[in-house]
């Protein structure tokens, strides 16, 4: 349902919208995962000093899923409101409530001052970070799924999911500059406040730039014809939209392996596994970072395109081949790092088209909810207690996290066939299949 011709061009007010929208996304999602690039040092000052090292990054990455698991609480209370009273103002809320805490985690005094209570801070300003990014994906795909043409919905979630990821990227390059400008010891006693401190206020500025936006159209539409869902939106989507719901999870299961594995959880891998240096494996991440930008815009030309079975069909297998080849070759020298990080990064990039079929997967009543639901279980499932997990397997084989994302790369691959054979009795597969 739109109001706009499906097949215009993007004119000046969409390329607007998408603008605000996906600098807000990242500068919000660099304050969700500025986290990971510190964890070692926020390890070390926020736990005993005496516990074992192997149990300090179980409780450092705990503390990182954390986020994860509130993020369906605050992503379905947002979205419940989202879908009944408006996409924009739950759009702007979202980002203040993760400007304040990410703030806060960059004044919190430590162990060696306050004891077990600085840890237990760190997860509570963790919790209201994972409430604030459980709502702002979700909507930000829907606001600028519903600002465009039908016809061009697959570029513009893939807009969004790589300026999310140059949230991703910003979070990289501020980690590299910290740890090439500053000694290790000065950023142990302060230096890895600056990140915290500096995602605060970006925060706060993002918010400020999405007061230009305006609610979405079809949104306003569904207000003009009083058609807003008349049960509880949450109902609804559990109810009438179970296909829909498995898609939508298995594929943010798959979008979690790609950002949490291959982008987040590598620079340390890296360091310990191939014992690169701290701000080469940044670096190289950097790199990698910019080429899943690529991808996601691939990705999303490539849905409008051709479809989102043929799409994740072969994205996925050269996800998989990437991916293979990145964890064990990237120990042969510091140009296959790059090239290979680069590769499997590009790859990553079919998660671009993970909201593309997620938008058309809910009717516009219950939008919002379905794909927060979805979105937000999945993600505090497998994205959150994937590092645990994965740190966990590789007690047992150092290239866990090879097999890991193989795994998930065979079941995109399953995925894609999925859509593709079912195109014409589910409900996602009218325009998310081919």
């Amino acid at each position: 349902m739109s109001v706009q011709p499906h097949a215009r061009l993007l004119n000046r007010q969409d390329y607007k919208t998408l603008t605000l929208a996906a600098l807000g996304g990242a500068l919000e999602f660099y304050d969700f995962i500025i986290f990971v690039f510190f964890a070692a040092v926020v390890g070390e000052l926020f736990f005993p000093p005496d516990i074992p090292e192997w149990l300090r990054q179980v409780q450092t990455f705990g503390i990182f899923a954390a986020g994860y698991l509130a993020r369906p609480l605050g992503g379905i209370v947002m979205a419940h409101f989202g879908d009944l009273v408006g996409r924009k103002k739950m759009f702007s809320l979202s980002i203040l409530l993760m400007a304040v805490p990410t703030l806060l985690i960059g004044l919190l005094p430590t162990y060696a001052s306050m004891g077990i209570i600085a840890p237990l801070l760190l997860l509570l300003m963790r919790v209201l970070q994972g409430a604030a990014i459980g709502g702002e994906v979700p909507g930000a795909w829907v606001f600028v799924a519903e600002h465009v043409p039908a016809r061009r919905t697959g570029i513009a979630c893939g807009t969004l999911t790589a300026g999310l990821t140059v949230g991703i990227l910003l979070g990289s390059v501020v980690a590299t500059l910290i740890n090439t400008g500053l000694s290790q010891q000065a950023i142990h006693d302060g230096g890895w406040r600056i990140p915290f401190v500096l995602g605060g206020a970006f925060g706060l500025l993002a918010m400020y730039l999405r007061r230009w936006l305006r609610e979405t159209p079809v949104f306003v539409e569904m207000q003009q014809r009083r058609a807003l869902a008349k049960e509880l939106p949450v109902k609804s989507v559990v109810m009438h939209h179970r296909g829909a719901v498995v898609m939508s999870m298995l594929l943010t299961w798959l979008l979690s392996a790609g950002v949490v594995v291959v982008i987040l959880m590598s620079p340390m891998w890296l360091q310990k596994h191939y014992r690169y240096a701290p701000a080469l494996t940044l670096l190289a991440n950097s790199a990698a970072t910019i080429m899943l930008c690529c991808g996601c815009l691939l990705a999303g030309l490539s849905a409008d395109k051709y479809g989102a079975s043929r799409t994740f069909i072969v994205g996925s297998l050269l996800l998989a081949v990437s991916s293979w080849a990145f964890y064990h070759c990237a120990g042969l020298g510091s140009e296959y790092l790059f090239i290979l990080y680069g590769l499997v990064g590009l790859c990553v990039g079919v998660v671009g088209a993970v909201p593309y079929v997620m938008v058309n997967a809910f009717p516009p009543e219950v939008r919002f909810t379905g794909i927060s639901f979805s979105y937000n279980v999945s993600y505090a499932i497998f994205g959150g207690l994937t590092p645990v997990a994965v740190t966990m397997l590789m007690a047992a084989s150092p290239l866990a996290p090879a097999w890991y994302v193989l795994a998930l790369s065979i079941m995109g691959l399953g995925l894609g066939c999925w859509m593709r054979t079912a195109r014409d009795r589910a409900p996602y597969a009218e325009r998310a299949g081919e």
